[in-house]
């Protein structure tokens, strides 16, 4: 169905559950997905509407897991009003600034400090009883597949002999090994600084959820700490990390691992999942023409180079990386790109 038809049957819904048309209706973001998200101002109310085309996104499960997270304390969307058949959505707003905007050195500190305090709280959910997927072997594997499926293959038309393919795939194994080793607890699966909007109450307003899962205690760390759109000091982040783990004890936890284990647990988590991001971000760019993420593959290549070379099990990653010229060769599609 065509954009405007889309939004011309939003509108009509909004005249419905609103009971006036009397509103304003502009676009506020879209994100990764073909969901959109519009934001709607009726007398001094302000509301988030998201456009999920049904044929496209399912809005079951972020009504469950925002059903989920307000009943632990995580300050989720309130849904008002929804509508599946169509695939609308009235959400409360959280405002327009996002912590990749208010992320600098000076505020760094106080917002991953209330970050954290979300995942504590995830972390706490008992997720046995709620029917969340889990983050098991084959997802794991699948998602790093999309590294040599639109990165390598698609994107730079790097085709692996069948030895360096076979190396990928150990490596991809032990990651995928080392992730289902680790406590299982509530994972938000895009806990980053785009899906984190600051609130001038209960800092901070969480969305995108919608792909929760029972998975690795270190995954949403790693995409806060290491996310794809800013990057932060190696110092920093474990400082960062050691604070987490004092918060745990503080707070009951009786982890039996140690901290070295953990930053092993961190570092690996952090190569599966950047193996990933870079994938869809290559599939956004090839197949759905959505650029932008484009510029974002070089950090992100650059976490899993440096960690690879730390770690003598993942050190034939990183020599696949710098023999094949990936970041090289990124940055001239970068420079493609921005000339088209």
């Amino acid at each position: 169905m065509p954009t405007d038809e889309r939004k011309q049957l939003l509108m009509q819904w909004l005249k419905g559950v609103l009971k006036t048309d009397e509103f304003s209706c502009e676009l506020a973001s879209s994100d990764a997905s073909f969901r959109r998200y519009f934001r709607v101002l009726v007398s001094d109310k302000s509301y988030i509407v998201m456009d999920a085309p049904p044929s496209k996104e399912d809005c079951t499960s972020f009504i469950a897991i925002s059903d989920l997270l307000l009943a632990n304390k995580v300050n989720a969307p309130t849904i008002y009003h929804q509508s599946l058949t169509q695939g609308f959505l009235l959400l409360s707003d959280f405002g327009s600034m996002n912590f990749l905007e208010a992320l600098n050195d000076q505020t760094a500190g106080r917002l991953y400090h209330d970050a954290v305090q979300v995942i504590h709280e995830m972390h706490q959910i008992p997720v046995q009883e709620k029917g969340l997927a889990q983050y098991d072997i084959a997802l794991l594997q699948q998602e790093m597949d999309l590294f040599s499926a639109w990165f390598l293959d698609e994107l730079l038309a790097i085709k692996l002999s069948v030895k360096e393919a076979g190396t990928l795939a150990a490596i991809q194994q032990k990651l995928a090994d080392s992730a289902i080793q680790q406590p299982q607890v509530f994972v938000h699966r895009d806990y980053h600084s785009r899906n984190l909007m600051l609130t001038s109450a209960n800092n901070p307003g969480v969305i995108d959820f919608q792909d929760a899962v029972i998975g690795p205690i270190s995954y949403d760390l790693v995409s806060l700490y290491r996310d794809c759109y800013i990057a932060w000091p190696e110092q920093q982040v474990y400082a960062w990390l050691d604070e987490f783990l004092v918060q745990r004890q503080q707070r009951g936890c009786a982890d039996t691992f140690s901290t070295s284990q953990f930053y092993q647990w961190f570092d690996w988590m952090g190569v599966q999942r950047h193996m990933k991001a870079i994938g869809i971000f290559s599939r956004l760019l090839l197949r759905d023409r959505k650029p932008g993420y484009l510029q974002d593959i070089p950090r992100t290549l650059n976490y899993v180079n440096k960690v690879c070379k730390r770690y003598d099990e993942l050190q034939p990653l990183a020599q696949l990386i710098d023999e094949h010229q990936l970041m090289e060769k990124c940055l001239a599609c970068i420079q493609a790109e921005k000339a088209v």
